[in-house]
């Protein structure tokens, strides 16, 4: 069994529902202080957060469809980062990967990566939409756009969220040279070492104090 710290030393606890408030984002900031986890993962309209202390601050971009124009997405991410994100979780245009776009794709993930300055982007290519074919290539594509991570899933998809084999070709696709971040329907201790033995250094998690206590 992983450790409680071990895994709380890679959770983005997460807060994207569309109808969070700002109340909420201070309840997820002290709720993640309380667990010790990594980092915090909320909309870009919550940005900045009120004393976010040690915690890493990520957002999103692109949220949730990916079908935004590209100059679009690197200035949400510019403003993010200037807003206090150290972290810009990107959704790929999805459309792009299934028509085989793939150049697309690449020039879109590094506006973003450009726009981000130093904050490490994560690129959410919402694996249970794609074939094998097209993670592998998407994951890629981002490696050659110079982001940070590949990500599997925004969590409102109706294809569904992270799967262990979708988690482990990404792995194999980018090796050691790009973390992976696996989110989207985890939702027990089970589930999450699961992600972590197929290859995920991340994970993207809402219930995160539930997963932990099973710890």
């Amino acid at each position: 069994m992983t450790s409680r710290t071990d895994v709380a030393n890679i959770i983005d606890h997460t807060l994207l529902k569309p109808e969070a408030t700002p109340a909420d984002v201070d309840a997820l900031v002290a709720e993640a202080k309380e667990l010790g986890v990594l980092a915090i993962c909320v909309s870009p309209s919550m940005l900045p957060v009120t004393d976010p202390g040690e915690l890493v601050v990520a957002t999103v971009v692109g949220f949730p469809s990916g079908q935004v124009k590209p100059e679009i997405k690197a200035a949400e991410a510019k403003q993010a980062v200037a807003d206090g994100a150290a972290e810009v979780d990107m959704v790929i245009n999805i459309g792009q990967a299934v028509a085989g776009d793939f150049d697309g794709l690449e020039a879109d993930i590094r506006g973003v990566v450009e726009a981000s300055g130093d904050a490490v982007v994560k690129v959410i290519i919402e694996s249970a939409a794609l074939t094998d074919e097209q993670i592998v290539e998407a994951c890629r594509r981002s490696e050659a756009a110079g982001a940070g991570f590949v990500k599997t899933s925004t969590g409102f998809h109706p294809a569904g969220g992270a799967s262990a084999h979708a988690v482990s070709l990404m792995r194999e696709t980018v090796g050691d040279r790009l973390g992976v971040k696996a989110s989207g329907g985890i939702r027990t201790a089970e589930a999450a070492e699961e992600m972590i033995a197929v290859g995920a250094s991340r994970l993207g998690l809402s219930g995160s104090r539930s997963i932990l206590e099973s710890l």
